[in-house]
């Protein structure tokens, strides 16, 4: 399964590559090429405006890719922070740092996210904010989790006990231990918001035309599924073939670095 991973994630990757140089970028319509089926002009063939398709798929998953790293990012950050402090201190600062995670979980993520975007409206920066605002809460309860039993090490104490401040004692002595079991979940949390991003673009909600997405590539394809479909196909396999090699990945990192698999549940 790790060679399998590592191989389509170093096939997109020179395939991303070779499309900047190349200088592939989708965006020239060819009236003559509308759905033309693929050849050795057009390899995966061409969209509804006869448009390139692998070009379109190439740029596709860099804003893809991009997309959920930066929101991953953030989320990390902001959740990573809330559970510190809420696993930390405890009491009162715990039990209001929680009652908003809990608000948060009440409702399913993408429909939170959907709301938010319908709010802010479309285009890749209110969709990342968005996605923002609802990644965050699984960080939250991981972390807020494991300090509560890490705050009480012997090493913790022993700082404690001769100074620290809480803030190092944060910093210093409980986040690098949480880093292993963070990295397995943000691997995780790459692939769900690959599939959030293309749910919200699929319904409008998201990257907008010209901008290549693969999710409003695929609302467009549904559309000809009959007549050309090659279309939804390619798509469809590009965006699971990603996916799969992700959470692939994500499985091998959480056995190497010994993980309990109910890590990454939500």
């Amino acid at each position: 399964m790790k060679s399998i991973a590592l191989f389509i994630l170093l096939l997109w990757l020179l395939a991303v590559i070779a499309g900047r140089v190349l200088g592939l970028h989708g965006q020239a319509v060819d009236l003559s090429q509308v759905l033309a089926s693929p050849s050795l002009v057009h390899w995966f063939g061409a969209d509804d405006l006869g448009r390139d398709l692998l070009a379109r798929i190439l740029r596709g998953v860099e804003v893809s890719f991009v997309v959920s790293v930066v929101v991953t990012l953030v989320s990390m950050s902001i959740g990573v922070t809330v559970g510190l402090f809420a696993g930390f201190y405890g009491g009162k600062v715990d039990q209001v740092l929680m009652q908003v995670t809990d608000i948060f979980l009440a409702f399913p993520g993408i429909l939170l996210a959907i709301a938010f975007a319908a709010v802010l409206g479309p285009g890749i920066v209110n969709l990342m904010f968005a996605l923002c605002l609802t990644g965050w809460v699984s960080y939250a309860r991981l972390t807020r989790a494991q300090t509560l039993s890490l705050r009480h090490r012997q090493h913790v104490l022993a700082s404690a006990s001769l100074g620290a401040t809480p803030l190092r004692l944060m910093r210093y002595h409980i986040l690098p231990l949480l880093l292993s079991i963070l990295m397995v979940e943000a691997t995780y949390s790459l692939a769900s918001i690959m599939i959030a991003e293309a749910s919200l673009s699929f319904l409008g909600l998201g990257i907008q035309a010209p901008n290549a997405s693969w999710g409003a590539m695929l609302r467009d394809a549904v559309r000809y599924m009959l007549v050309a479909p090659h279309y939804v196909l390619l798509v469809g396999a590009s965006l699971m073939s990603l996916i799969l090699a992700i959470n692939l990945g994500g499985d091998h990192l959480r056995d190497k670095l010994d993980i309990v698999s109910s890590v990454h549940e939500k």
